[in-house]
């Protein structure tokens, strides 16, 4: 939908400027959060790369998300 891609370069844009905060929008304090945080503490560029790789495959492919395993057997 138009509203989620819009939602979605909002988040990219200020995850240039703020990494941890386009991945907060995306996915609230979490795991994914706390991971970003730390690389942007490492460096600027893999906080960007990371925050980019969470807020992307949201856009591309949204029912892949959170999606749960094939069950087996």
């Amino acid at each position: 939908s138009s509203a989620g891609s819009s939602a979605d370069l909002l988040r990219v844009l200020v995850s240039v400027f703020l990494p941890p905060l386009g991945v907060f929008l995306q996915e609230g304090i979490g795991t994914q959060f706390w991971i970003n945080l730390l690389l942007t503490l490492m460096g600027y560029l893999p906080g960007l790369v990371h925050a980019i790789w969470i807020i992307a495959p949201n856009k591309t492919h949204p029912h892949e998300r959170n999606a749960e395993p094939p069950q087996t057997g």
